[in-house]
């Protein structure tokens, strides 16, 4: 009886995927002929959701039919050992993990509904979307390269470096102790009255955050920073273009894991420096404005300097919260006297208020250099694709001509070509088998918040490795985490108050404010590291931030 249903529920979901394909199909046909949706398709659209509707009832009637045969026969575990993950998702639905759609624009649509879900947007409004090409799939196998010029590298010395790169570096290797439970925390009662609002300006309780701040996370997009290395050393401006169009997509790998916390909001004058020396570069970043929030950042290496200036405006949306940010990232190659310029994507966290939480990055990437063009698109989850994390683009001459394909997934792996003989440029390393115990971190992660004791002669006050709630959290001190935090943001409360009263406008100590056209952006004023030499900052008047 058990196996008749079963095949009963596989029969239905091959229902639910043809009815899907006949209406993609009678769309498309639409299309290509330059029709407008006539009534007879409209017809058949509606349909065809009733039909589809019909099926998730007859879904939901079988699935309690399982349990009551289960109950009798008493096997409590049957339930689930027969449905696969792909139809109980269906049954439920729930949205697969690997499940995704095209998307035309990082913009979001606020919705007046008020349990609405950032992919609702997709189901409703999107509906007509078709879904990404089967001819540029990633599921192929590679060697596993981070990256392989045209005819250069092989497999095999690729992954030599690779992980020579990785996994040798000195430094730590785990936190100091492990996530705390906050599974009591109602986050319901925090969320239910910021709705569609801005949570950049709702403190919310330290249980939440991970014990990284933006700072930090910003130079989690240097991680991969050995491709830029090798953009350096690429002849070809069109394979330049194919490595940062890499590197770009690589910044949100770290982000697949971490979805269950969020990273701490750095004070106004908070800094954060970043010496590696097996990647060949320096970093610097600091808190430039408190209302609205802004970071930038400016990094330095003999190959290449990047730079990049960041405002996250935080919105949540019932069931779902997205971070939108506002800037630009910015690199220049001294080798070949060349400015790259693109813009971020949309990331949005599902499952805030129950369930597991996974994490979607969705919108359009625009990378300039020259007259040379590159478009990505990081498509948004879906209830009815099958793909998810997915990427695709071109690189375009200035007359328009496509020199490039790329395809791929920001989590997995990042390819230039046409499948099968495409070539894989990145993937991202991996992840300590005990990372969930550790908010989910990467190994590049985990090193960015240690501080040695040589090291901290040398760092600014105002470094963010001196931040207590920040460092408390790490050593999985909870409550003093809580008070800490309450500490110092009341203290940067009433340092604006004085400001406001004495009618002082605060001044970056690092970084200056210029105007490019219509857009503010945030220089590097090139004083932080010859002043950290030179008299040092132990002999130097910083404002206490904690």
């Amino acid at each position: 009886m058990l196996i008749l249903v079963h095949g009963q529920l596989c029969g239905l979901l091959r229902s639910i995927h043809n009815e899907r394909d006949r209406l993609k199909g009678a769309i498309e046909h639409e299309k290509s002929v330059g029709l407008t949706p006539s009534a007879s398709s409209t017809n058949i659209v509606a349909s065809l959701k009733l039909a589809l509707s019909q099926v998730s009832q007859q879904n939901a009637e079988l699935r309690a039919r399982i349990g009551r045969i289960a109950a009798e026969a008493s096997i409590p575990e049957m339930e689930n050992a027969i449905v696969s993950p792909t139809l109980d998702a269906a049954i439920t639905n729930e949205p697969p993990r690997a499940v995704l759609m095209q998307t035309v624009s990082n913009e979001s649509t606020p919705s007046i509904s008020e349990y609405f879900d950032a992919e609702d947007q997709a189901m409703y409004s999107d509906y007509e979307a078709s879904e990404t090409d089967p001819d540029t799939s990633s599921e192929f196998s590679d060697e596993g390269t981070e990256y392989r010029p045209k005819g250069s590298i092989s497999g095999e010395q690729a992954n030599d470096y690779y992980l020579e790169s990785q996994f040798r570096t000195g430094r730590r290797s785990r936190l100091p102790a492990a996530r705390p439970d906050a599974s009591t925390f109602n986050i319901w009662s925090l969320l239910r009255k910021n709705i569609g609002k801005d949570l950049s300006k709702v403190s919310m309780p330290v249980s939440l955050n991970e014990p990284l701040n933006t700072l930090q996370r910003m130079a989690e997009d240097l991680e991969y920073s050995e491709l830029l290395d090798r953009t350096a050393q690429t002849a070809d401006p069109y394979e330049r273009m194919v490595i940062v169009a890499a590197f770009a997509v690589s910044g949100y790998a770290a982000s697949y894991y971490r979805a269950g916390s969020k990273p701490f909001n750095p004070l106004l004058g908070e800094t954060y420096e970043c010496i590696r020396e097996d990647k060949g570069f320096r970093y610097i970043s600091e808190q430039v404005s408190h209302h609205p929030p802004v970071s930038a950042c400016h990094a330095l290496s003999k190959n290449f300097t990047y730079w990049s200036d960041m405002r996250i405006k935080n919105k949540f949306w019932g069931r779902s919260m997205e971070v939108q940010p506002l800037g630009t990232c910015n690199l220049f190659l001294p080798r070949w006297n060349e400015k790259y310029r693109w813009n971020k994507v949309t990331t949005c966290i599902h499952n805030m208020l129950g369930g597991q939480r996974w994490v979607d990055q969705y919108g359009e990437m625009l990378i300039q250099c020259n007259d040379i063009t590159c478009k990505l698109e990081f498509y948004k989850a879906a209830y009815w694709s099958e793909k998810a994390s997915e990427v695709s683009g071109v690189i375009t001459d200035p007359q328009g001509t496509v020199i490039h394909q790329l395809f791929g997934k920001w989590n997995e792996a990042f390819y230039c070509g046409v499948a099968p003989s495409a070539r894989c440029i990145w993937r991202p390393g991996a992840m300590a088998q005990d990372c969930e115990t550790y908010y989910g971190m990467t190994r590049f992660a985990i090193e960015l918040n240690e501080l040695e004791p040589e090291m901290a002669k040398y760092l600014a006050p105002t470094d963010t490795r001196f931040r207590p709630d920040q460092r408390a959290l790490e050593e999985g001190l909870l409550e003093l985490a809580e008070g800490e935090k309450l500490r110092v943001e009341q203290l940067q409360r009433e340092r604006r108050k004085n400001r406001d009263e004495t009618n002082i406008e605060y001044q970056p100590r690092w970084f200056r404010k210029v105007e490019q056209g219509s857009q503010e952006c945030w220089e590097y004023n090139s004083q932080y590291w010859d002043q950290r030499k030179d008299p040092g900052f132990m002999n130097q008047t910083f404002t206490k931030l904690w």
